[in-house]
């Protein structure tokens, strides 16, 4: 075993789960403490995905201080009486069935690729935390990154598992296209966006195989820039309260229009938007009869600039017909020329991802290892917290916020609970999501959504005179209300996550704690965040004064109000003389003598 080089002055050593890692002071790769979560979040999921996929092959996991699943059948007695059994008791274990361990390399295990991997930390904690692995390739177009991702393997001794590679990402997955040579998990988590390596990434996966994707590139996503999205994702985005979760769409839509070229598509297993960027994680199948879907899958979203109402417009149809299904386009439009509540004009966004974010029982898997293991991660609480939101989501596209609705109409904004119970109580089904903290997500439909908020400006009257006729709420208020909202709170209003207190949407974790700073190529050093500050500190004051508007009389100075004094931006002279010249007094008419 080579000896590892020990950590120079200039470098730092940073414990993340299991793996330490040494780290260079100079920003020469990228590190962000933040994406913690990301990383054990991503550990929980590829455990629970090579737990489902070596159970197949008569493969058990052991977890270090994982508690053990006690599975009860029920043996019904002559007496009658139930007598309750643990399967670990009674029934043996099949001999052929055998068990790997953490850090010990499977011949049938998972092989895993980080496609840029920097300092190779994500690679060691799978190699320290997730079993059933068989290789993991942790690869980067970075000499420095390459070597310091070396150092690290042999730091923690995981060179059976982990191999450093230089390459550039698209290339590696170009040449591992080949059947046999795909790996089973791609990780992507690059700095921006993902979209060039989309491509290589739907090839080369195997078949049902896990696709980790992020993006941090949210500008972008939410819609401050729709026009570069469309241009990288193939969607255009729109700046609205959700946001949030269309990015998450927008990523779906454009890794299954990727994958559809090669005859294979999608099945998303758990998507989340936290922090500053979305998560996806997908599996990805071959079959042509399934590609066929893939256009009713997606939809367009039209989306009112005035009151927030959204409507969605499927691109296509799929209709069984007999044994086979029967494809054809979408019809429409959904909506008319003119928003029908608030009369304002549609704004046009997608084509979204329109089918669920998550498979609900893979999620649930998720879910129930962290609880049995709740000290695995420094993040377990939070992963809890999201994952239990995300079981509890409703699979329908997109939600309102109270504060839109409320600020449509001009009125106060009711309780979460309020709003939820009035929704309940009309018959229709409610939920929250865990991409935004005031979000309501229900299958009413708008109008009924806005009949509530009718009936709630009754009982919080707004000064309807003060309504300008153009806008939203004089429209929306000026519509009797067709059904009577009851606002009495029901008790399965709360869900259940929000009544355990669980962690759901995490306080800011330290001072600017967004992403941070690119790596630099050349491996200089990175001028730190704070340090830019203080270069910028008084930078508009010790700008030259703007003399262009003392060619315009001060108004103020005018009236007598005016008290800048000669600080004033306006001419203070240029009234002085309009009174001069306009008072006779001021000049001199006296006779000589």
């Amino acid at each position: 075993m080579m000896e590892v080089a020990a950590p120079t002055q200039e470098e730092t050593i940073i414990t993340e789960g299991k793996a330490k890692v040494i780290y260079p002071s100079a920003n020469q790769v990228f590190y962000n403490p933040v994406q913690e979560f990301n990383r054990d979040l991503t550990c929980a999921v590829i455990t629970e995905f090579a737990r489902m996929q070596l159970a197949e092959k008569g493969i058990d996991f052991v977890l270090p201080g994982e508690k053990e699943l006690q599975k009860v059948v029920v043996d019904l007695s002559d007496n009658g009486e139930d007598c309750k059994m643990s399967t670990h008791e009674n029934t043996p274990a099949p001999a052929e069935r055998r068990t790997v361990t953490v850090g010990e390399a499977c011949p049938e295990g998972l092989r895993v690729l980080e496609g840029l991997a920097a300092s190779g930390l994500r690679s060691i904690r799978f190699a320290c935390e997730v079993p059933g692995l068989q290789s993991i390739v942790a690869n980067d177009f970075s000499t420095s990154a390459v070597e310091l991702i070396k150092r690290n393997i042999q730091f923690n001794g995981v060179e059976h598992l982990v191999t450093a590679n230089y390459s550039d990402a698209r290339m590696l997955m170009y040449n591992r296209m080949g059947r046999n040579d795909r790996f089973d998990v791609i990780d992507l988590d690059p700095y921006g966006s993902p979209a060039i390596f989309l491509d290589a990434a739907v090839q080369s996966i195997g078949e049902g195989g896990l696709l980790c994707v992020t993006c941090t590139d949210m500008a972008v996503l939410a819609g401050n820039n729709g026009e570069t999205c469309y241009s990288k994702y193939g969607s255009m985005s729109l700046k609205s309260k959700f946001c949030h979760e269309m990015a998450l769409r927008i990523l779906l839509h454009s890794l299954d229009l990727r994958a559809n070229c090669y005859q294979r598509y999608i099945v998303p297993m758990l998507s989340i938007s936290a922090d500053f960027y979305i998560r996806v994680f997908v599996r990805v199948f071959t079959g042509q009869a399934k590609v066929k879907m893939s256009a009713s899958k997606q939809a367009l979203l039209y989306n009112c600039v005035g009151c927030g109402t959204y409507h969605l417009q499927r691109m296509g149809r799929a209709v069984p017909h007999g044994n086979n299904m029967k494809y054809s386009a979408g019809t429409g439009p959904a909506i008319g020329a003119s928003c029908e509540f608030c009369q304002q004009k549609h704004q046009v966004g997608g084509p979204i991802w329109a089918e669920p974010l998550h498979d609900k029982t893979f999620v649930q898997k998720v879910l129930d290892a962290s609880e049995r293991n709740p000290e695995r991660f420094k993040t377990s609480d939070r992963i809890e917290g999201m994952l239990s939101m995300v079981t509890e989501e409703l699979d329908i596209p997109l939600y309102y916020t109270l504060d839109s609705l409320s600020s449509a109409v001009r009125c106060n904004t009711p309780s979460l609970l309020q709003f939820r119970s009035a929704l309940l109580h009309a018959g229709h089904k409610v939920s929250l999501s865990h991409a935004c903290q005031n979000a309501i997500k229900t299958n009413a439909s708008p109008s009924v959504i806005w009949d509530i908020m009718r009936c709630w400006e009754k009982l919080n009257p707004v000064k309807r005179e003060k309504l300008s006729e153009t806008s939203p709420a004089y429209h929306i208020l000026g519509t009797e209300p067709r059904i009577q909202a009851n606002f009495e709170v029901r008790q399965d209003a709360n869900p259940k996550s929000r009544r355990m207190g669980l962690k759901r949407f995490q306080e800011n974790p330290e001072a600017n704690w967004g992403p941070k700073a690119r790596a630099k190529a050349g491996g200089g050093i990175s001028t730190s965040l704070e340090e830019r500050r203080k270069q910028h500190q008084n930078k508009r004051k010790g700008a030259p004064e703007d003399t262009s508007f003392k060619q315009f009389v001060c108004k103020k100075y005018k009236q007598g109000s005016c008290g800048l004094g000669d600080s004033c931006r306006y001419s203070h002279s240029l009234v002085d003389s309009e009174v001069e010249s306009q008072d006779p007094s001021a000049t001199d008419n006296t006779p000589a003598s």
